[in-house]
This record gives structure tokens, C-alpha cells and sequence, in this order.
């Protein structure tokens, strides 16, 4: 059996730091569909699952891979799967009926830019279900994000999705896995191992509410009744980043591998005398509402901008969160490499930096490269 502990500092590429902190964890099942740049991780977890008494499965695709999980699960075992965005959008039948049936599953989702906020945090199922989600800014902050998600899907017998993108799959860092220490989680007496039999004891795995005992007995209304006040106590879970914020004028709002860049930029315009600070939403859900709140009421805060790599979804849940107490302008935009993976040249702290301050100084904010070339014109007909 292999160690995948790495107690020393050791370059190691995102994706491995990743599968290595899931069997850290305890994840002895995974099961996938290859998708860059999801398929890095999907391959480091058939190489380290076998050798640690764990089973990897390349999936004939999505549906087939998170039905898999979906048994291994059942059986009480820490189970995950993941892919791209557009892998992940097959799966969300799957979502959202896992979810009602309270299993504990970890997905991970390599995402390509981060126009899958919606779906990380709205989802595109159906039924009242919520995923914890956690958006590490860098590959240490990944394993940790990593082991915290095996823990709690246990913990609220609740999916949990790891929003990553190419960055985070593919930067080495120097770094080391080690076990986090975390609360005792109750036994998983709801499992179907074999261990019960009997009219009075036997149980199932259903998003149903349908059977003898326990949440089974409750029907389905019963059981969505149920699920609905469940998730306000989830909401507990909400985690967040801030920097900067006691004196600033200007808040930036940012998150994931992105976030990182944002910060840089904001710590160098800060030691040039500008008074700007951030918040990075660590759980996109449950949203760290109440944290952006606060800083966007600070007694000097004059605007908040939020920056990603897509069109506009953070932005709302920002909004939302700062519900009127300051202007909310959207800094980000669509900014891609030839392949679409999110790696353009709006992601540059030169270019971040300007745009930051153009918000903060009340300016235009600069073009992206390529926007105006690529700009919808309506037809005469639509103006």
C-alpha cells in the first residue's frame, strides 16, 4: 500500500495534490469521465486508488460515473467523482436526487473559466437541494478544501462540490498532505452494508422517503419537508476571506484561482497609498452574505466590484450581499486561451490592477482584449 501522506515539501501538480488529499481522507472509490481539465485528476486517481485498497473507474461518461458513486455511497464508503461543467450538467439529475436521498458525495468540478458558478451554486436540477461548495484560491488551499469536503458530506450526509479550474489542476506547488484534524462524525447507521435484515430493521438508499423506519417513513412530502429544514442549518458552514477592509474606499470581490491575482493586485495598489480591500467567498454556498455585509457598511467604502472570469454570476449573489449599502460594478469578464480553459489575458494583475483602479478612482473601466472585436452589434431592425 502506497503512503499519500507527503509530510515534506514536495512539488507536486494540483491534480495529484488533489486525488492524494482525497485518499488521505478516506476516499476509496472514484469513478470518471476523461474531460480536460478534469482528466489529469481522473488519472492520478487510477494510479493511487488501487494501490491504497480503493477502486478508480474510467466511466463509459458522466451518467455512468456518478451512478457508480452513487452505489459506493450507499454502501457507507467515502466515495467522489467529478469533471468539467459540461460533464457536470449530465450528472445533475443525479445532484439532486443524491442530495434528497442524503448521500455524501464529493464531486469535483476542473472547470473551465468559472462560468459555472450558476451552476455550482444554483444548480440545474430539480427539488429543493443545495450543494456545499468550496472554491480553494490555490493547490495547498485545495487539499485542505479537499479532506474539509469528505468531511462535511459526512457530516450533512450532503453532496459537496470542489470548484477548481485549469489552474488549480494544473500549477505545481511546493507543498505537503498531511491528515487535518477534524470533529468525530457520527456512524453511518443509515448505510446498506449487509449488516441488517429483518422486516423491522432493513433499509434502503431513496430519495423517495418511501420505507419502514426512520426518514424513510416520511413520504415524499415528508422527506422534502424535511430536507427544507435542513438546509438552513447547512448555511451555518459559510466561510470567507477578507482583506483591507477596516479603512477601504473601494471593495473588490473575487474567488477561486482568480481570487489570488485579486488579492496581489489589491496588496500592491494598497502600498501605493490606495485604500482598497477584498473579500473572497470561500463557500459559494452557503454565500458568505453576512462577512460582505459588513465590509461593504464600513464608513468609507464608496463602491464594490466584483471580478470573475465569465459574464456576470457572481455578481448577483455580491448584490445581494451588499444590498444597496454601496454601488456594485462588475470588473470581470469573459477572458479565455484558444481552448476556452480560462487562461486569458484578462487574467493579469497589470490588467486587474487597472481595472481595480479605474473602479476606485471613478474612471472607465479599460477594454478587454478581444471584447470589441468579438462585440454583439444588434440588427438595425433590433434598435
Amino acid at each position: 500500500m502506497t503512503n499519500t501522506t507527503v509530510p515534506g515539501r514536495v512539488l507536486m501538480e494540483g491534480s495529484e495534490a488533489l486525488a492524494r488529499a482525497s485518499i488521505t481522507a478516506g476516499c476509496r472509490f472514484f469513478a470518471g469521465y476523461p474531460m480536460t481539465p478534469f482528466t489529469e485528476l481522473l488519472e492520478h486517481f487510477a494510479r493511487l486508488l488501487p494501490e491504497n485498497g480503493g477502486v478508480c473507474i474510467n466511466a463509459e461518461s458522466e451518467l455512468e460515473a456518478v451512478g457508480m458513486a452513487w452505489g459506493a455511497l450507499a454502501t457507507g464508503a467515502r466515495a467522489a467523482t467529478g469533471s468539467t461543467g459540461q460533464g457536470l450538467s449530465l450528472m445533475q439529475e443525479s445532484l439532486s436526487e443524491m442530495t434528497l436521498a442524503e448521500l455524501p458525495l464529493v464531486v469535483f468540478n476542473m472547470a473551465r473559466s468559472q462560468g459555472d458558478y450558476f451552476q455550482a451554486t444554483r444548480g440545474g436540477g430539480h427539488g429543493d437541494y443545495r450543494h456545499i461548495v468550496l472554491a480553494p484560491q490555490d493547490v495547498r488551499e485545495g487539499i485542505e478544501h479537499t479532506q474539509l469536503a469528505f468531511h462535511l458530506a459526512d457530516k450533512w450526509r450532503n453532496p459537496v462540490l470542489v470548484y477548481g479550474d485549469y489552474l488549480l489542476a494544473h500549477t505545481q506547488e511546493a507543498i505537503s498532505i498531511e491528515p487535518i484534524a477534524l470533529p468525530e462524525l457520527p456512524t453511518k447507521d443509515w448505510a446498506v452494508d449487509g449488516s441488517r435484515t429483518g422486516s423491522g430493521r432493513s433499509g434502503s438508499v431513496t430519495p423517495l422517503g418511501v420505507g419502514k423506519v426512520g426518514q424513510l417513513a416520511l413520504g415524499q412530502e415528508g422527506k422534502a419537508q424535511y430536507i427544507a429544514t435542513k438546509i438552513p442549518h447547512m448555511e451555518s458552514e459559510a466561510r470567507v476571506d477578507v482583506g483591507f477592509c477596516d479603512d477601504a474606499e473601494t471593495i473588490v470581490v473575487a474567488f477561486g484561482s482568480p481570487a489570488k491575482f485579486v488579492k496581489y493586485a489589491v496588496a500592491q495598489l494598497r502600498a501605493v497609498g490606495h485604500r482598497i480591500g477584498y473579500v473572497r467567498p470561500v463557500t459559494l454556498w452557503p454565500f458568505p452574505y453576512a462577512a460582505l455585509a459588513a465590509a461593504a457598511a464600513g464608513p468609507n467604502v464608496r463602491c464594490v466590484g466584483s471580478f470573475e472570469l465569465s459574464a456576470g454570476q457572481l455578481v448577483d449573489d455580491v448584490r445581494l450581499g451588499v444590498g444597496g449599502r454601496a454601488p456594485v460594478t462588475f470588473i470581470g469578464g469573459v477572458s479565455t486561451d484558444h481552448s476556452g480553459f480560462g487562461v486569458g489575458r484578462l487574467l493579469d494583475v497589470e490588467m486587474i490592477s487597472a481595472r481595480i483602479l479605474a473602479l476606485h478612482e471613478g474612471r472607465e473601466l479599460p477594454p478587454i482584449p478581444g471584447y470589441r472585436e468579438h462585440a454583439y452589434e444588434p440588427r438595425e431592425h433590433q434598435r
